[in-house]
């Protein structure tokens, strides 16, 4: 199967038909949400109980930032494919929403963030699909002005597919001249179903009083765990449990927050809420 960003620019890739279809996948957002929950765990934000302000980039249809907002952030999200944004528009998200190229860098001023995600995008800035895209010059633009829109010491983490060593070795060796330190995590490393990249990047030294450590990749769990449930740290305990990433709680939140918008087609609430369903044929 050819990789998307080997078929068309994602603009044109994601059109109106492949938009809805992403976003309606279950299978799609249950990954999606997966990976977000672990790039935020990878920010190592405050337990301060006070919200931070994200940059979401290639935040497509706002799968990512639901998530966001269920962690309580504020968040700011940029896609280049109009058709993705459309759906998010239409969901009534609580981020702020506008289409940009991240190729051609990003123009907020510095300092803006406390941190930033991104999920399967990265991979998108290597391919030249057309003549005057010039993947080292468009990552190290991406780069240099992520770098500067970040508070110093904040963190970016970014989950990709990449396609060779190659590759890695290009994006992280632009991070690193444009001032990011940091490097590579992979969960599941045996696993080439469950194998997940994040290139975690340091945005400058760390606050007084802490440190910048690279974490450490997930290697001791079944590998289809990755995809179904999310680790919730207890440290009250110093445990780990386990939840799954929407569930009965986060079901009926989403339906009280689109009663309070206003919206009339919200399904009653009943005891079936979040029940696992047979799949059609």
């Amino acid at each position: 199967m050819s990789r998307p960003e080997h078929i068309a620019p994602p603009e044109l890739f994601y059109g109106i038909d492949e938009a809805k279809k992403y976003t309606n996948n279950s299978r799609i957002a249950t990954i999606q949400a997966e990976m977000t929950l672990r790039a935020v765990e990878l920010l190592t934000l405050p337990d301060d109980g006070v919200p931070c302000y994200l940059l979401d980039i290639g935040c497509g249809s706002g799968l990512s930032g639901e998530i966001l907002e269920e962690d309580g952030h504020v968040w700011v999200g940029m896609d280049i494919a109009p058709a993705m944004l459309d759906i998010a528009v239409d969901k009534e998200l609580e981020g702020d929403l506008f289409q940009q190229d991240i190729g051609q860098g990003l123009g907020f001023r510095p300092g803006t963030f406390d941190g930033a995600i991104s999920v399967s995008v990265l991979q998108w800035l290597c391919n030249a699909d057309k003549a005057e895209n010039k993947p080292r010059y468009r990552l190290q633009r991406f780069f240099s002005t992520l770098f500067m829109a970040l508070q110093r010491g904040a963190r970016a983490v970014f989950q990709f597919y990449p396609e060779n060593d190659k590759q890695v070795d290009m994006i992280m060796g632009t991070a690193m001249k444009c001032g990011f330190t940091g490097g590579l995590v992979v969960d599941y490393p045996n696993s080439k179903k469950a194998r997940k990249f994040y290139l975690c990047l340091f945005a400058g030294q760390a606050a007084p009083g802490q440190k910048h450590e690279l974490p450490q990749g997930l290697d001791n769990e079944a590998p289809g765990v990755a995809y179904t449930e999310t680790r919730i740290h207890n440290k009250a305990r110093g445990k780990s449990s386990r939840r799954p990433v929407k569930d009965a709680n986060w079901v009926l939140h989403k339906k009280d927050l689109a009663r309070k918008r206003g919206k009339e087609d919200v399904p009653l609430d009943s005891k079936y809420t979040a029940r696992k369903r047979k799949p059609r044929f």
